[in-house]
């Protein structure tokens, strides 16, 4: 039995909780049988439907047995249909972030602010792909106000259909970097991708937040309505640092500014990296046209706390730590190692490993960060990953992956130091925690 758009959105109406790993069923849901290279949901339906759920929705005929089965030509692409259907039912205003790096933080720190004010929802973690974004849509509920919507991408096009699906009203662009090479193939290709949220923005009448620092973005909101945020006094929203050892504290303000209580506008963060003040000032300046309180949203940053091996700052038993280990990219890595030698703490060391995706530029890109390493003098620098194993480093210990470092560490351990852990999530160097 095939069935349309319409008839399953009248079933989604009535059992709205979506759920696409059988581990985490939830009563009376729909299950989705997602299909990848390596799984097949469509051997997990009957056990979806014996743990609670209402229905599954499936796409290989073999596996229909009743009623409580939907059969579907696709089903990644009925639930991207669906959630688009959805969309178009809501009055929730959406706004819609990518960029190379801060993406997933800025998208929080919107979320905290906008939520002191408003019925918020934003995409859970990294949900932000053809299946996380339709997941984050269906997610939004009819008194929902406002949703933040985070959109990656590592192909042209990806944005794009994103945008399709989830139909923002609003869009950002944190930055433009060096990162999924492999797919984007250069520099013109990412600036050509992240395009895809602003040529959105702009067909629909919509409104662009424009980081004022990166020329790249200004030319890119060329006849888009937009709100301006950065460093330079000209924008919208602006903000520079105030202290950075190792938590960020900033200091911002509103072009014509008529805050009364001047307290409201420094903020002591818990975030790491002075390159988190351009997400900072973002939310602030999403925050501000929301028309969010000052001190609502001096509180609301103030009191986030990175998570999910995220710059965040870890004190163990023997060392100091600063944990990266989410994503890297040349662009997040520069700045982490940047931000790491500006700090004014004793001892550095530096655990890096490979970053992924990056094509055939991936040795070129490697050997640059180890040409920045030389110029830091920091008092160890150890390499992990089969990438940076393969390029001539000598004065630097080496090893493939984690594991073999893992051991090396506890014949070798270290102590009494501070140390800044960065790499792409596929190298799982937060596993070194324990052994330091």
């Amino acid at each position: 039995m095939q069935t349309n758009i319409n008839l399953l959105y009248n079933i989604y109406t009535k059992y709205p909780t979506i759920c696409i790993d059988t581990r985490k069923i939830q009563k009376n849901s729909l299950f989705f049988s997602i299909k990848g290279e390596n799984f097949n949901g469509n051997k997990f339906a009957s056990v979806a439907l014996k743990k609670g759920a209402a229905f599954a929705i499936i796409d290989e005929k073999k596996y229909y047995k009743n009623k409580q089965y939907i059969l579907v030509d696709n089903v990644i692409k009925t639930l991207q249909e669906l959630a688009k259907h959805h969309r178009k039912q809501l009055k929730t205003k959406v706004i819609g972030i990518t960029g190379t790096n801060g993406k997933t933080s800025t998208k929080e720190l919107i979320n905290i602010i906008l939520s002191k004010k408003y019925r918020t929802i934003a995409s859970f973690k990294n949900f932000n792909n053809h299946i996380g974004v339709p997941l984050s849509v269906l997610s939004i509920t009819p008194d929902t106000e406002i949703a933040v919507i985070e959109m990656g991408a590592n192909h042209i096009g990806e944005i794009k259909k994103l945008c399709e699906i989830s139909q923002p009203d609003f869009g950002i662009i944190t930055n433009i970097g060096t990162a999924h090479l492999e797919g984007f193939k250069n520099i013109k290709g990412i600036i050509n991708a992240k395009n895809e949220l602003f040529n959105y923005i702009k067909k629909n009448n919509g409104i662009a937040f424009v980081n004022i620092n990166s020329k790249a973005i200004v030319k890119l909101s060329e006849k888009i309505k937009k709100i301006t945020y950065g460093t330079k006094t000209n924008a919208y929203c602006y903000g520079k640092v105030l202290e950075n050892n190792p938590y960020v504290k900033i200091k911002w303000n509103l072009k014509n500014n008529t805050i009364k209580n001047k307290s409201h506008t420094v903020i002591q963060s818990q975030l790491i990296g002075e390159y988190n003040l351009e997400n900072i000032i973002a939310a602030i300046a999403i925050g501000s046209y929301f028309d969010v309180p000052p001190k609502n949203i001096k509180n609301a940053i103030e009191k986030y706390k990175p998570v999910s091996n995220r710059s965040q700052f870890i004190e163990t038993a023997k060392n100091k730590i600063i944990l990266d280990a989410y994503n890297a990219n040349p662009t997040s890595m520069k700045a982490a190692i940047k931000n790491f030698k500006q700090l004014k703490i004793e001892n550095k060391i530096v655990i890096i490993g490979d970053m992924l995706e990056l094509g055939n530029q991936s040795i070129k890109e490697h050997k640059k960060i180890l040409k920045l390493l030389e110029k830091q003098k920091f008092n160890k620098i150890i390499l992990i990953g089969k990438i940076f194993s393969s390029v001539d480093s000598n004065n630097y210990k080496k090893f493939s992956d984690v594991d073999v470092a893992f051991k090396w560490l506890e014949k070798n351990p270290i102590s009494s130091a501070s140390i800044l852990i960065k790499a792409s999530r596929g190298i799982e160097l937060e596993k070194l925690i324990k052994v330091l």
